[in-house]
């Protein structure tokens, strides 16, 4: 079952905005999304911050890798130039700053679970803390935790067993249904470009959320809401809007 938003801006702000930042909770909000997906890893001192890539390079420039490197040393790096001019400066903020934000604009969220290597359980340990942290049990903005890393969900679901996790996979795996199982998850999360009419079927059956990632096709969104798909996040939150029927 599915009991979650069904459109969600993809790591904050899509293409409006650079990635996992601040400027693009506040781009997804301005477009009228008050769903998101956003991804979170450790720094060296164990503080979850927004950020998909373990090395810097691509969204923060330099060398160096966010595990190795402090939350506060991260929160002075320039997180937005990379994007355009206009958000030099753009700093990387933390799981808290994201949260209280989320919170007080109502927005809902899929939190990814990103460990740097070798970190896969701390990770999720830490992120489902935190998550406990700031959401009570039963409150209807409580995040769903996804992660391609089963270790570092299955850690999450010994750490916090009340904060609802989703299993994420590129292609399905013969085993999803028996992986699902174990994590005691409440969906599964899969690439649109491998899925089939009959793979969504067979989750729908078994009683499992499906959702997918990224679809930028306003009709490759309505074919896949057309075969049962629940959900799915966008990087073009200027061409499917927040409330998308796939009518």
């Amino acid at each position: 079952m599915w009991f979650y938003p069904r459109v969600l801006a993809h790591r904050g702000g899509g293409t409006l905005a650079p990635e996992n930042t601040m400027a693009a909770l506040r781009c997804g909000l301005a477009h009228g999304f008050r769903a998101v997906e956003f991804d979170v890893m450790l720094s060296k001192d164990s503080v979850p911050v927004l950020m998909h890539d373990p090395d810097f390079g691509r969204t923060v420039s330099g060398k160096g890798k966010v595990g190795e490197t402090s939350a506060q040393a991260l929160s002075r790096l320039d997180a937005g130039s990379w994007f355009g001019t206009s958000f030099t400066g753009e700093p990387v903020p933390d799981y808290r700053q994201a949260a209280d934000f989320c919170k007080a604009n109502r927005i809902w969220m899929n939190v990814e679970i990103k460990p740097s290597p070798g970190a896969e359980a701390e990770t999720g340990r830490v992120v489902a803390e935190w998550t406990r942290r700031f959401f009570a049990p039963g409150d209807p903005l409580m995040p769903l935790l996804s992660s391609f890393s089963f270790e570092a969900l299955a850690a999450a679901m010994a750490e916090a067993p009340e904060v609802p996790r989703a299993f994420l996979v590129d292609v399905m795996p013969p085993d999803w249904r028996e992986r699902l199982e174990v994590l005691e998850a409440v969906a599964l999360h899969t690439n649109h470009k491998y899925l089939l009419p009959e793979r969504a079927r067979a989750v729908k059956q078994a009683g499992y959320g499906l959702f997918c990632y990224t679809v930028n096709a306003p009709e490759r969104a309505r074919e896949l809401l057309g075969w049962g798909v629940d959900a799915f996040c966008t990087d073009r939150i200027d061409l499917i809007g927040p409330d998308f029927a796939g009518a």
